[in-house]
């Protein structure tokens, strides 16, 4: 940790002189060639919410939007590609609509569009009722050309890791009169390493089993998606979003297992699993919105269809020191998903500096999860348990209403109050086992903002929101299925929403400074769990009960030097977590009952180094990942630098990056369980060097923001 602070600020400090000295000797026509002035702070911290600037930063350089969001303050990725906002789950947005992938499949997604296209990633970490409810948002909002005429950009890029990786990139603009047409099309081809250290431990006899395990991931993912939108005329548009995403993947994995029972070797196994797959996403948006700005009444109508196909075959050999014969299993799977949704929202201003927010949506899910296995393990006593195949069916129907009303007293005092009620009538049901659940029930989701100025300098806001959040239609199907590190995982039918409460006071200082505190608590949840059936480890998500409360202090500045070229954002957190009802009544005996850590970023970019058109930036993090019942035994740090050389005349970029040449990254948590403990520590493949190349032709101007006037300031969000 100390190597990564030191280098970091011995490099900016060497920058800081260099670059004051040659300022004082260039000429000012020079300097006017090069139009890079960052407007806007990197970081703002506003009421409900964080906004990460980086349309102009050379943060964007050989990155996606994947890694981006990696690097935006108060975010954190686990070992399973879980996006969080403060240590709490997140729903993903991009330019306001709800994104239908999750988990790895969003990790893929966001992967495969460029950072070049980004204009901001907002955290709003207290979100009005006009969203979904699922805690907090990460609305991702790529930029909006303004000129007429073509324009795009193509970006060449190669990562290297633990394996070599590509990825080609290329951006369509056309804008004419009242019809623009937007085009993006790339191509990755990628191969992930990591590697796994688990220790499953069973209180009953001592029982231990240790698994190592390295996988190799290898996936090709061509994508596609289109936009247009057409101008009737000054108050009516009409678009057309069309998203085509494919990821063809094959894997080979590794497992080596040692077992003992009080202190005495069992047996021990080698496995190896091959796995090939095809994962086909389409969705369409039809959107249409009329927009009157004498009156400022805004309405936005979508209808839109999302369809996913998932198909997998593994092959799984199993070698046991106690059997002279190799197990060996397959699995054959091919999930389908269909989504279907009509959204509306209407904005109009009511009295005297007020605003008014209304709406819906409708969403309906028709999922189906297929499973067959086959081998020769099926026939084996120990198996008797294990289905040959199912088909598991998941379908639901969310309907939703809101109301916003923002408004502004004595020009001092912001307010907002929204009120939000979702019904969910869901339905699951395995065919061969002949088990179903059907249930609906209804929630009132409440949340208000205050937010008071003292003075131009000095302000102060509170938010309160509720929200619930549910589980995924895959956690639920109770299919029981072998895994590469030779255990076994299924869904739970009973698992129940999550409810939660949040409140959150900011205080702002002077523009720059922020000083945030947060109390959350919930009396349920359902987390990773774990149990023993017939000599198999089994892992599942189960119901917790319990309260647990969090609190949460953050400090984080916004500081820009040099003419607005140095730009240094650092955060500051520290959590206190209260797990001891939760423990107790979940029999988590040795599980810590109070945690209390620190957690931080550092954003440092430099804008035209030597005025010779190189930018460079570093980013630093410090996190913790503790979910529910499981808990990090110790920090990580993650780090990026990069340098940029800019060419003007040909509208040319390159760009060099090192991801934590000083450390990898390394996930090691514990999860507790009513009758033994999983230690879990990965080495992840974020690390090496990366190389890219953009060539840009056309007129690059961007709207500097996708919202209008009345939506930016409507609820109380400023």
């Amino acid at each position: 940790m100390k190597i990564i602070i030191s280098t970091i600020a011995l490099l900016m400090a060497s920058l800081t002189f260099a670059q004051a000295e040659k300022d004082t000797v260039v000429k000012q026509k020079e300097i006017e060639a090069v139009t890079l002035v960052a407007r806007k702070a990197t970081v703002e911290s506003k009421a409900d919410r964080t906004v990460f600037n980086v349309a102009n930063s050379s943060i964007l350089a050989g990155n996606t939007t994947w890694d981006v969001l990696r690097m935006t303050p108060l975010v954190s990725i686990d070992n399973n590609d879980a996006i969080k906002a403060e240590g709490e789950s997140v729903t993903v947005y991009i330019n306001d609509r709800k994104s239908v992938f999750t988990g790895k499949e969003l990790k893929e997604y966001l992967a495969t569009i460029p950072a070049d296209n980004l204009m901001k990633i907002e955290v709003i970490t207290s979100p009005s009722s006009r969203y979904e409810s699922a805690g907090s948002v990460i609305n991702i909002v790529l930029k909006k050309r303004d000129d007429e005429g073509m324009k795009g950009s193509v970006t060449f890029n190669n990562r290297q890791n633990t394996k070599n990786s590509q990825y080609t990139n290329l951006n369509l603009n056309y804008h004419k009169k009242k019809f623009t047409q937007t085009l993006i099309g790339s191509y990755s081809n990628n191969t992930h390493v990591e590697k796994n250290y688990n220790t499953y431990t069973l209180y009953k006899d001592n029982d231990v089993n240790y698994i190592n395990s390295e996988t190799t991931d290898k996936g090709q993912s061509p994508s596609l998606s289109s936009t247009s939108e057409f101008a009737l005329n000054d108050k009516n548009t009409l678009g057309l979003i069309l998203e085509y995403y494919q990821s063809k993947r094959s894997s080979f994995s590794d497992a080596e297992n040692m077992h003992y029972m009080n202190d005495q070797f069992q047996d021990s196994y080698i496995q190896n699993q091959n796995s090939s797959g095809l994962n086909r996403m389409l969705g369409t948006n039809l959107f249409y919105k009329y927009y009157d700005k004498e009156k400022n009444r805004i309405l936005d109508v979508n209808l839109g269809t999302n369809y996913e196909s998932q198909s997998e075959d593994n092959d799984i050999i199993k070698y046991v020191s106690t059997s002279p014969i190799p197990k060996e299993t397959g699995i054959i799977s091919l999930n389908q998903t269909r989504n279907y949704y009509l959204k509306v929202d209407y904005t109009q201003p009511l009295g005297k500096g007020g605003t008014l927010e209304a709406g819906g949506k409708i969403d309906f899910n028709n999922n189906v999860v297929p499973y067959d296995l086959y081998g020769n393990s099926l026939d084996l006593p120990e198996n008797s348990d294990l289905r040959r195949n199912d088909n598991f069916r998941y379908k639901d129907n969310i309907s939703s209403i809101y109301l916003n009303y923002s408004k502004t007293f004595f020009k001092k005092l912001e307010t907002r109050i929204g009120i939000r009620y979702e019904n969910t009538h869901f339905k699951l049901q395995q065919d061969v086992a002949d088990t179903h659940r059907k249930e609906s029930y209804g929630n009132f989701l409440p949340n208000i903002l205050l937010k008071y100025s003292f003075s131009d300098k000095y302000d102060l806001s509170l938010t309160y929101n509720r929200n619930i959040w549910r589980p995924w239609y895959t956690e639920f199907n109770p299919f029981l299925i072998p895994n590469n590190e030779g255990i076994y995982s299924r869904g739970n039918m009973d698992l129940d929403p999550n409810p939660s409460d949040r409140i959150v006071m900011k205080f702002g200082i002077l523009k720059k400074y922020f000083i945030s505190a947060r109390y959350m608590f919930t009396n349920q949840d359902y987390w990773t769990t774990y149990t023993v059936e017939n000599k198999k480890t089994i892992t599942y998500p189960g119901n917790f009960t319990g309260k647990v409360e969090k609190y949460y202090l953050y400090a984080n500045t916004n500081q820009t030097f040099l003419k607005n070229k140095l730009s240094v954002n650092v955060g500051l957190g520290w959590y206190y977590n209260d797990n001891s009802d939760f423990n107790a009544k979940n029999k988590l005996d040795s599980a810590k009952d109070y945690i209390s850590y620190l957690s931080g970023s550092t954003n440092i970019s430099y804008t035209n180094l030597f005025n010779k058109n190189v930018n460079v930036s570093a980013w630093v993090e410090i996190s913790n990942q503790n979910n529910g019942n499981s808990y990090a035994n110790k920090a990580n740090v993650f780090h990026n630098i990069s340098v940029t050389k800019l060419f003007p005349k040909t509208q040319m970029e390159a760009s060099i990056q090192f991801m934590n040449i000083f450390k990898r990254p390394n996930y090691d948590a514990t999860t507790y369980s009513e009758t033994g403990t999983v230690r879990n520590s990965s080495k992840w493949d974020w690390y090496g060097v990366s190389l890219s190349f953009v060539k840009r032709f056309g007129n690059q101007k961007v709207k500097d923001n996708t919202k209008t006037d009345l939506e930016k300031n409507g609820g109380g969000g400023k």
